[in-house]
């Protein structure tokens, strides 16, 4: 490991003993306050305030180069802020080094040693903390058998999937029982189906273990089924952090809104109606019905988000609508996606794509050239900043 990553006045190096595996008993309390970190002129994080709740599972998510892995590398230490501070439980941890930070971390490429065994791999954090032979061997078999690896402990790294390397990188982990997990992109180099049984797999440990997990990825998808909260990053700031329903229903601006899954934007003026109802008028006069969460004034310029899950079509007479004018819109593409058709539509000089779930039967036929009408589900559109 570089000496820079750890240069720091002797004197200020905490040198706390570790503490023995199998003693911790919960997830660790993480506290990010006001951190920055800039690489020459380059500014990678921008006041970061982020509180992690002791045992919970929040992934850092954003775009590359939004600063999600920077800062989990402020966490693991192996980067040093350049203002403000980290603790956990409590306690900053800005002058503890690396190697002496009681935290789990798989990489992305698993980092296993070649020339180790499986147990041998498994082990090696372990002895780093003096454990003696006989309980290393209680621990990294009862590691092994959280991930269901146990009857290949004797393999070396290179006879193993990638599947089965991710499960050893995850048992080398949590062997040592660590109140805190730190995981970079540790499913990216999976395929798709391996990498949903693996995300569920990964629930049930956090489940099982009860410790804090801290993911990074730029998966909206992986992070929205695996994390209890999900902070949105952006050019190195904090935009949103809340649940995933939280975030996708009610994104802070348009940014969020397209980055935590498809969405249409309609452009125009939010107007306060009675009864405290809100609509966004377009530039040519017609208007939309939606939600104000984030508080956007009456006359203040915004944009509609409309998911195209949220849309249906049908052909005939336009039903019940939150758009009020000429709800008629012209068949460009049909796509086949398998458990749904996606569409996307020419309408009152937009593209704007519909997804349609192939249970549902509605859209049976629609194809290119089709006229259909559009209704948006009400409740669904949501008033967000440009």
């Amino acid at each position: 490991m570089p000496q820079s990553l750890f240069a720091v006045p002797a004197r200020d190096v905490d040198r706390t003993p570790l503490p023995a595996p199998g003693k911790s008993n919960t997830g660790a309390c993480v506290e990010f306050d006001g951190v920055c970190k800039t690489y020459g002129e380059a500014i990678a994080l921008h006041d970061v305030n982020l509180a992690i709740r002791p045992g919970e599972f929040i992934s850092l998510l954003g775009p590359s180069g939004s600063g999600k892995s920077t800062l989990l590398m402020l966490l693991a230490g192996f980067e040093q802020a350049g203002r403000g501070d980290i603790r956990v439980d409590g306690k900053s941890i800005r002058n503890v080094p690396a190697h002496r930070r009681n935290q789990g971390i798989v990489f992305q490429s698993y980092a296993l040693f070649p020339h180790m065994s499986v147990a041998e791999n498994v082990a090696y954090p372990l002895k780093a903390r003096g454990v003696s032979h006989a309980e290393q061997k209680r621990l990294v078999a009862h590691a092994l058998d959280t991930v269901r690896m146990g009857h290949l402990a004797a393999r070396n790294p290179s006879q193993l999937s990638g599947g089965q390397q991710q499960r050893v990188a995850l048992a080398r982990a949590i062997a040592f029982d660590p109140p805190l997990i730190l995981m970079d992109e540790s499913l990216s180099a999976l395929d798709r189906k391996l990498r949903q049984e693996m995300q569920l797999e990964l629930i049930d440990l956090h489940k099982t273990l009860g410790k804090t997990i801290v993911y990074v990825t730029h998966d909206q998808e992986e992070a929205m089924v695996m994390s209890d909260r999900i902070a949105v990053l952006r050019e190195g700031r904090l935009v949103q952090i809340g649940s995933a329903p939280q975030i996708y229903d009610h994104p802070v601006n348009r940014f969020v809104a397209g980055f935590m899954g498809d969405a249409n934007f309609v452009p125009g003026i939010v107007e306060c109606g009675s009864h405290g109802t809100w609509q966004l008028t377009s530039p040519d006069g017609w208007t939309i019905a939606g939600l104000n969460p984030n508080g956007i004034a009456s006359g203040e310029a915004a944009v509609a988000v409309l998911r195209p899950e949220a849309i249906r079509l049908s052909r005939g007479v336009p039903g019940r609508s939150a758009v009020s004018a000429n709800p008629v819109a012209t068949v460009l593409k049909a796509v086949f996606c398998g458990d749904a058709h996606r569409y996307q539509l020419q309408w009152r000089g937009m593209t704007i794509d519909v997804k349609a779930a192939r249970a549902s039967g509605t859209t049976a036929g629609i194809a290119p050239g089709d006229v259909v009408s559009l209704e948006v589900l009400p409740g669904s559109v949501v008033f967000v900043r440009d």
